[in-house]
């Protein structure tokens, strides 16, 4: 074998060996299309301590499809950012598992119009979102109605829409806090109840805590869930 093939060998098993370690570094795979997309930045992100940390990254020069990767160690709300130098803040939040998510959505539509096909807790969620999406709608509707008796100085009805406002606020806690109930078994229910439902009664964060399997009390969200609980004033 020559000099020069013993290189070209070298530097075949090298390449060979970085790969096979990146692949067993990574067990998850984000893949993504942005149509219309021509020049930007896509990160792929998690919360940190304090700030929001990048797991993966990688520049948009003309091809909309992307992948980006990292390892999970298990399910957790994670984020696609794409930056495009406009001066705002364009992500998607989505639940990962091990495995492949995809994300697909357009330039124009970035932030509120894209379809996630991946793990089992991202399904979830999106089944707790639709509901909620139609409180939120029903909620603007009172603060629309709100506004022109204010208009009128319609005190009565006013008052008949506060009521309305609250009792809508106590059916989204409702809702939330039985819907992970339901859940007991999937990370989406403390992760839901530290992030939707932190405010509710104590008594049923409590409820949705104590209801958790030891698997999901194990959990990252779980062991916040806890914490969040250990850690409540006598007041709360």
């Amino acid at each position: 074998m020559t000099t020069l093939n013993k290189v070209l060998s070298l530097i075949i098993l090298a390449t060979l060996a970085v790969s096979c370690g990146k692949d067993n570094d990574t067990n998850f795979t984000l893949k993504g299309h942005i149509k219309g997309l021509k020049k930007g930045v896509v990160y792929l992100q998690k919360d940190g301590d304090s700030s929001i940390v990048d797991l993966d990254s990688m520049s948009i020069t003309g091809e909309s499809e992307f992948a980006m990767h990292t390892n999970l160690e298990e399910p957790i709300l994670l984020y696609l950012k794409l930056f495009k130098n406009d001066g705002e803040e364009h992500y998607i939040p989505f639940f990962a598992d091990k495995g492949v998510t995809e994300i697909t959505t357009t330039l124009k539509t970035f932030n509120y119009d894209y379809e996630i096909k991946g793990s089992n807790q991202q399904l979830l969620l999106e089944d707790y979102l639709g509901v909620m999406s139609k409180y939120n709608d029903r909620n603007l509707d009172i603060i629309e109605a709100s506004f022109m008796a204010q208009n009128k100085n319609d005190s009565i009805a006013l008052d008949s829409l506060n009521k309305v406002a609250d009792n809508l606020i106590k059916r989204k806690y409702a809702y939330t806090i039985q819907y992970a109930i339901n859940n007991n078994d999937s990370e989406i229910a403390p992760y839901l109840a530290l992030y939707e439902a932190r405010n509710a009664n104590p008594v049923y964060i409590d409820s949705i805590y104590n209801n958790l399997s030891p698997k999901i009390k194990n959990s990252l969200y779980g062991k916040q869930l806890g914490e969040f609980i250990a850690n409540r004033t006598p007041a709360e």
